[in-house]
């Protein structure tokens, strides 16, 4: 079972990059982010036709997330409880049946522009409103799946330089206090999990040839209970998909993509 997390970073400019994406790597589910545009102008019939359906949460012009699957996929809810004000962030689903069942959430963080911006700690405070949710539903011996582009880069080795970037946006103490507290309602970051030791990016600025200097962040995460920790056998960062592929330009994310036992 391959599960997948991307920031696509507007879904009308990448979609037929997406489409090459899931043609090539075929994804189970997969969970978007940045869709930047409405439910009523989400693509169904595009992803239907390579065999995915989807649950949205969109908006107009900004946010947005989805969850395509090709497993049966029944919505639980959209939207974090209490945090409307930061738009359409969450999407939360039931996907499978039986062994194959997952409770899978993805989300997309707000950024907080800058520490002394209004923005951040409100981000705070939605890092703080996503813990007591998750609290609520994440069990050990249930499989549960939450995934998306955090904005928070965990730890120094999840970025290209921390004593230059130490303390601002991003690399916070109080950003990675919320990251661990949500960790600590029983989730593992699935990257971490089998690659404890590695300096990997899944963000790359466009501008000043970042990616090709090696100047990313890890800020796209995989999350799972231990239940889903048990099935882990693989986990990625696919860094050729946030190449050009002929005339289509890439997100500035790359996918994350993890494959599962099935049971």
């Amino acid at each position: 079972m391959r599960i997948a997390t991307w920031n696509v970073n507007g879904l009308r400019a990448r979609l037929e990059f997406v489409k090459h994406w899931l043609a090539e790597r075929a994804p189970d589910v997969v969970g978007f982010q940045e869709l930047k545009l409405p439910d009523e102008q989400f693509p169904h019939l595009e992803f239907e036709a390579l065999g995915y359906k989807a649950v949205t949460h969109g908006q107009k012009s900004w946010n947005g997330v989805a969850i395509l699957s090709r497993l049966p996929i029944e919505p639980i809810e959209a939207g974090l409880p209490g945090e409307a004000e930061f738009g359409a962030r969450l999407i939360r689903a039931r996907v499978g049946q039986g062994p194959l069942a997952l409770d899978f959430t993805t989300l997309y963080c707000p950024n907080g522009k800058d520490v002394d911006h209004d923005d951040y700690p409100k981000k705070l405070a939605w890092f703080d409103s996503l813990r007591r949710w998750a609290a609520e539903f994440v069990r050990a011996d249930a499989s549960a799946v939450l995934c998306g582009d955090f904005n928070i880069v965990p730890t120094p080795l999840d970025t290209y330089d921390e004593e230059a970037l130490a303390g601002s946006i991003f690399h916070t103490p109080a950003e990675r206090e919320r990251y661990a507290a949500l960790l600590a309602v029983g989730l593992h970051d699935l990257y971490r999990e089998l690659e404890p030791a590695t300096k990997a990016f899944s963000w790359w600025d466009y501008r000043g040839g970042a990616f090709h200097r090696k100047q990313g962040l890890r800020i796209d995460m995989l999350l799972g209970t231990p239940a889903v920790v048990a099935r882990l056998k693989s986990v990625e960062i696919d860094r050729e998909w946030r190449k050009k592929k002929g005339e289509l330009t890439a997100s500035d994310h790359a996918p994350v993509v993890a494959e599962l036992d099935p049971a």
